[in-house]
């Protein structure tokens, strides 16, 4: 539905929105409405950003603002690259401005602009709602997209799901969730246990069964779409994710399929823009 479409002014109501890129080694969102581009995150080259782009049809130099949810290199690895070429204003909160300014090399002051942590910002009629989640970076935080009655919700790298986020994220039309490893794999895998432990922990990433119960507290009636997001490339596959969830969503009552569709994302293929 409305795959690479491209919006027009009269669409007033709608957003539109790409998973470009989601993983460990580098992540990207395109989120659109008829007068406004967003990319949310920058975490890979600047080459393989313009070929993500590539991929649905869009041209990076019609976007309006880069939101940024923190520091991790997987999130900012293009940033001050295509920031230059493309003279772009970059959003993110003062803690995560102070760690990152050494890493993205320099940027125009009139270019870096503030968006502190549960705050909201507009941007044409599209408005912009932060929340802070919990991870190993200064102030993490991520969005909340609105148009009109229209909802869509990023929400990865968080150790858990706080009764607050989950407030605050419920009955979105559709979701970027992360879904970033299987237990089993992680424990039994090549990773060294104070990684290992890092993950497992709140300030880590979210088990596929974790996200499947966190899910099953915020779908709603609006809820058609849930695309799982930042899986692990060692310790996660897309058919055991989706199976995962969909098992703990059953399990709590919410049937894939019937209630809500399941959705994969890819460290290097987009997804088809869609609208809701």
């Amino acid at each position: 539905m409305f795959a690479n479409k491209a919006l027009t002014k009269s669409d007033t109501d709608q957003i539109q929105f790409s998973i470009l890129a989601s993983g460990s080694s580098g992540n990207a969102t395109l989120v659109e409405t008829g007068n406004q581009k967003i990319l949310i995150d920058c975490g890979l080259s600047g080459k393989k950003m313009e070929g993500l782009f590539a991929q649905i049809g869009r041209n990076l130099s019609d976007l309006d603002a880069i939101l940024i949810t923190h520091e991790h290199s997987d999130h900012i690895k293009g940033l001050g690259v295509l920031a230059r070429k493309y003279q772009l204003p970059i959003y993110a909160n003062h803690k995560t401005w102070q760690a990152m300014d050494n890493i993205i090399g320099e940027i125009s002051t009139e270019q870096k602009f503030d968006f502190e942590i549960e705050t909201v910002k507009a941007f044409g009629n599209l408005q912009v709602e932060s929340f802070g989640v919990s991870h190993d970076a200064v102030e993490p935080m991520f969005y909340i997209f609105h148009n009109g009655h229209k909802k869509f919700v990023m929400i990865t790298d968080t150790g858990y799901v706080s009764e607050r986020m989950k407030g605050q994220i419920k009955n979105a039309d559709a979701y970027l969730f992360e879904s970033n490893y299987n237990i089993e794999m992680l424990r039994t895998g090549r990773y060294p246990w104070n990684v290992k432990r890092r993950i497992l922990g709140d300030e880590g990433h979210l088990s596929n069964e974790d996200a499947g119960f966190a899910m099953s507290e915020v779908i709603g009636d609006k809820t058609k779409r849930i695309y799982l997001g930042h899986l692990s490339k060692d310790n996660n596959m897309k058919d055991l994710a989706r199976m995962s969830v969909t098992q703990t969503l059953a399990g709590e009552g919410i049937i894939v399929g019937e209630q809500v569709e399941l959705f994969d994302t890819d460290p290097e293929i987009a997804t088809n823009l869609f609208a809701i």
